[in-house]
Parts: structure tokens; C-alpha cells; sequence
């Protein structure tokens, strides 16, 4: 074989193994984005709006009405990923007079603003309305309402326990999570 033909298909083989190596290299950093994405909420992260005009925006305490309803957000890492690959990272997040709240409760809160998981314990639904007449967040399948000013306590079933919080602080207006979640997020294993 002439010279210039073996050196061709040496630069050709080069080039393959160096895109085959590239490609996996940008593989294994979409994959790690992916599971930053999919991990819990974590010490440090900040939240985004779920849905409406701010969404993706991060939200601060002066977005949170006092008195409720609360809203729906996704946690962000500190570099920005948001950890929305998974339904069980959704968080409720509420603003109140601390004064309302229990000591547990207050415990866990920053400025009044107090957050909890979005996914329901009874079947796993959405916790994502408000009852003004229970002051309670209300889960949209089953109806079972829980109490933000006492720990995310069950007031009416069906859900079977408490809707796990995430201890907060507040970082120049911005919502920020200081520990992971109190309990399981989600159903109760049978």
C-alpha cells in the first residue's frame, strides 16, 4: 500500500476513535446533567416557578403572597441545573405570619416561607390547590388537605402522614433549601 494511502487511513482512524471519544465524553456529560436533574433537593439550591409568567425565574420572598396560596417550583442547583427530572423534586412553597406557624414549623421556615413536598402521600397526585376556608394546601385527585402551619399535617384524609418539608433560609431575597427533606417524598409503601 503507497505511503500516502497507509498515512490517510491512520489520519481516518484517528479521527474515528477521536469522534467515537468525543461522543462519549459529551454522552457522559448530558448523562450527568441528567441525574444532577433527577437528584433531591439539596443544601444550597434555590427554587424556580413550575409554570405561569416567571417560569424558570427564581423566586424570591417578595413573590409569595402572604396568607397563601402557595405556589408550585422545581429546585435549582446553585450552577443552575434545575432538578426537574423527577415529579418527586415539586415543591409547594407558601408565605405566612411566622407568628401563625408552630415552633416545629417555624423551625423549618425562613421570613415566613414555609416548603413542602408537592406529592400527595395517599396515591402520589399533585398537591397543588388551596382551600381558603382550611387554609390548607389540597390535593387535586383525592382531596385530602394539609395544614402548612403544622409540619404539612394531614387535616383531612385520605392521605395516610404529613407532607415531608424542606428546612429553608433566605440568601438577599431569594429562597434557598438549608436540609433536605424531613421524611419519604411520595406514597407510603404498602
Amino acid at each position: 500500500m503507497p505511503v500516502d494511502r497507509l498515512l490517510h487511513t491512520a489520519c481516518y482512524r484517528r479521527r474515528a476513535f477521536l469522534g467515537l471519544a468525543l461522543t462519549g465524553a459529551l454522552g457522559l456529560a448530558a448523562r450527568a446533567a441528567d441525574d444532577a436533574a433527577a437528584l433531591p433537593p439539596s443544601p444550597d439550591d434555590h427554587f424556580v416557578f413550575l409554570s405561569g409568567p416567571k417560569k424558570q425565574q427564581v423566586v424570591l420572598v417578595e413573590d409569595l403572597a402572604l396568607g397563601g396560596p402557595q405556589i408550585q417550583a422545581f429546585p435549582a442547583a446553585p450552577d443552575g441545573t434545575v432538578r426537574n427530572a423527577s415529579r418527586l423534586n415539586l415543591v409547594v412553597l407558601a408565605r405566612f405570619d411566622p407568628a401563625a406557624l408552630t415552633d416545629e414549623t417555624r423551625a423549618h421556615a425562613a421570613d415566613g416561607v414555609v416548603a413542602y413536598s408537592a406529592i400527595c402521600t395517599h396515591q402520589g397526585c399533585p398537591v397543588n390547590m388551596w382551600s381558603k376556608d382550611r387554609k390548607g394546601f389540597v390535593c387535586s385527585c383525592h382531596g385530602s388537605v394539609f395544614d402548612p402551619f403544622n409540619g404539612g399535617e394531614v387535616i383531612v384524609g385520605p392521605a395516610p402522614r404529613s407532607l415531608p418539608a424542606l428546612a429553608l433560609k433566605v440568601k438577599d431575597g431569594v429562597i434557598v433549601v438549608a436540609a433536605t427533606f424531613s421524611g419519604r417524598v411520595g406514597v407510603t409503601p404498602a
